[in-house]
């Protein structure tokens, strides 16, 4: 049988590992080889149906078998993923971490500096070696060690995966100290989230016992059915505390819910140069008492989170709000909500939004942990409760729903978190999830594909360009024909064309979106109006959930504009000594006839001057200030993206 593996004692980190690079260090608790060491030859043997598996783990280790699967549950929800690593660098549905898998290329979609121009970046060399530095940090290589399992095995290998984590949190278990009941293992499973300090630990052990208190089942993206019974438990505070970990970095100034243990890394506000317009990473502002907030933008970071956190605390970078941690859902905030961060690359919805990055890569990241996902959403229905925000897809965006501010931004606007992002299980999260709200024929169609099961998308480029990406991995999208078949072009978009490229949002409609569906004589396609031109969608009965709203069409006889922004439009509406800002079609139109989905009908229509530092009024003109206008805007789904009209161009119809 496979063997135990022992190496020199360190008694100093024992009992909870040791920090490197902002994480908690994986050292194995070694001990001599007794009669009474597990057999893992006897966890590996037996039917490979995961219910089994998960039962004959804990049979082996000794790790109660329900906190053996909702560990698994918060990590991965049961899911293997073959050979593709996590965001951060975990597999199979232990997600046992092998961090040097993140020094492997990506697609690289590089960001230009500049205020609110985005903030991603291409991975450098110094961030992949940074990667591979991290790689100390991993619970893979301890499985090895401890159950003689072969890495590639505990990588790729659903059974040999569960076995290995089942071991990992066995040893931690020991290494505090055994345990006499549920609660205590609350030890071992705060050390397995990889946290640093101790709130985070806490905070993933409380969603690991909230889980067992509440039961789950589900059938995984491999097909295995898996149950775990509700066992009404909470996580012991005391037994976390035992670990010795790090005291977080929170303070007053955190705006997150206490359940998450956030942690304060303010972004700086300074002056980079000589001028008083020198400055950075964000802007000052009183949101919500003079401006709203009506948006949440989610991005990935397309590097570590080491690198997101070193470039959101430099003050000639970019700024964000919150930075997401994925192997454990740590949540760092770094600007108030009241204040404007530079993110989204476009200034209007900057103004009114708040930003959230996620670690994970768009194209070959493949998939986010459970407990990211569930740290995300209870920080966005905080932020929406706070702002009074809805939670729906028009206003929960991601950041490849945000439009230019004009014509010549369009092409270059970013495409995360990406599709492989899990829109759907996502608000289901939030509590708000996608479903058909209307039982009569309807025009208006909200796009729901399974994720799990929307496999085969023709995409290339995940990895290397013109490659084609892995063909059976879950996407949030479907595709938009130019004509009604399989074998048609994508129908392309006016700016970005319809190629088949991962990063092309053009030809798609992700979950949650709404359209207008035109056609429906046949029985496998419907068409549908999407971005001025006739699509075509197949197997829509699938895919289209039937939906309540209103419709929005050119006024006869016309055509009508589409905008990137709803600013002030007239000359008046701008004080003395500030130029009105320049409102610049973008190059879409609404041709006569067509019909789109009407996302908000109260649009602000302001604009937030804010161009010297520290607010200075200069010559006489206030800075830091909301220009109002009379200009009434719509927001409508127009393409892949939010898009705005202006109310006098179009006519407001009940779908």
């Amino acid at each position: 049988m496979p063997k135990r593996l022992s190496r020199p004692h360190r008694p100093a980190l024992a009992a909870a590992g040791a920090l490197l690079g902002g994480l908690l260090v994986a050292v194995p608790i070694t001990a001599v080889a007794s009669a009474s060491e597990p057999d893992w030859s006897a966890c590996l043997e037996g039917p490979a149906d995961r219910q089994a598996v998960f039962e004959r783990a804990a049979e082996t280790s000794g790790v109660p078998a329900e906190v053996l699967l909702a560990v698994s549950y918060m990590e991965s929800r049961w899911d293997a993923h073959g050979a593709a690593p996590s965001t951060s660098g975990g597999y199979g549905p232990m997600h046992l971490t092998d961090l040097p898998a993140l020094a492997k290329g990506t697609q690289a979609h590089p960001d230009p500096l500049g205020k609110g121009d985005g903030s991603h970046q291409a991975r450098t060399t110094r961030q992949r070696e940074e990667a591979v530095r991290l790689g100390e940090v991993e619970t893979l290589r301890t499985a090895n060690d401890i159950t003689g399992i072969p890495v590639a095995d505990l990588r790729e290998d659903a059974v040999a995966n569960i076995c290995g984590g089942a071991a990992v949190l066995a040893d931690y278990q020991k290494a505090a100290g055994g345990a006499e009941d549920l609660a205590d293992w609350s030890a071992a499973v705060g050390r397995y989230s990889g946290a640093a300090d101790e709130a985070t630990a806490l905070k993933f052990a409380r969603q690991v016992f909230a889980t067992l208190s509440t039961g789950e089942s589900r059938t995984t993206n491999d097909g295995h059915r898996v149950t775990l019974a509700a066992t009404p438990v909470s996580a012991s505070e005391e037994a976390v505390g035992r670990l010795g970990l790090a005291e977080s970095g929170t303070g007053e100034a955190v705006e997150c819910p206490a359940v998450l243990g956030c942690e304060s890394l303010p972004a700086p506000y300074e002056q980079t140069g000589d001028t008083i317009g020198d400055y950075g990473n964000h802007d000052l502002a009183s949101r919500p008492e003079e401006g709203s907030v009506d948006y949440i933008v989610i991005h990935d970071t397309e590097t570590s989170y080491d690198g997101t956190v070193r470039l959101v605390q430099d003050p000639t970078y970019l700024g964000w709000h919150y930075t997401l941690r994925s192997v454990d859902g740590h949540v760092a905030h770094h600007i108030p909500g009241k204040d404007i961060g530079w993110h989204a690359g476009n200034w209007y919805v900057n103004s009114h939004s708040i930003g959230l990055e996620h670690e994970g890569y768009a194209a070959d990241g493949a998939w986010y942990t459970e407990a990211m996902y569930q740290t995300s959403a209870t920080l966005v229905r905080y932020l929406a409760t706070s702002y009074a925000i809805p939670l729906d897809r028009a206003h929960i965006i991601g950041h490849d729903q945000v439009q230019g501010v004009a014509p010549a931004n369009v092409a270059g606007m970013h495409w995360d978190p990406g599709p492989y992002w899990d829109w759907s299980h996502y608000f289901d999260l939030l509590g708000a999830p996608i479903k058909a709200d209307r039982r009569a024929r309807s025009e208006i169609w909200t796009v729901h594909p399974d994720f799990d099961t929307n496999t085969g998308n023709l995409m290339t480029g995940c990895t290397e360009e013109g490659a084609p990406c892995p063909s059976d991995r879950g996407t949030n999208f479907v595709n938009v024909y130019s004509e009604p078949s399989v074998d048609a072009p994508l129908l392309p978009d006016t700016v970005v064309g319809g190629s088949a490229k991962v990063s092309n949002w053009g030809p798609r409609l992700a979950a949650g979106q709404k359209v207008v569906v035109n056609d429906r004589t046949r029985s496998d396609w419907w068409g549908v109006w999407f971005g001025g031109k006739q699509g075509w969608i197949q197997n829509p009965r699938e895919v289209l959930l039937p939906s309540a709203g209103k419709v929005v069409t050119a006024k006869a006889g016309t055509t009508a504009k589409v905008y990137g922004t709803a600013y002030p439009t007239k000359a008046g509406d701008y004080p003395d000594g500030v130029t009105p800002r320049t409102i610049a079609p973008l190059q879409y139109t609404i041709p006569a006839g067509q019909k789109y989905v009407l996302a908000d009908a109260k649009v602000p229509t302001d604009y937030y001057k804010a161009n010297n530092f520290n607010c200075a009024t200069v010559d006489g003109v206030p800075d830091c200030i909301v220009i109002t206008g009379d200009t009434v805007y719509y927001q409508i789904w127009f393409n892949h993206r939010i898009a705005y009209v202006m109310a006098d161009d179009v006519t407001v119809t009940n779908g």
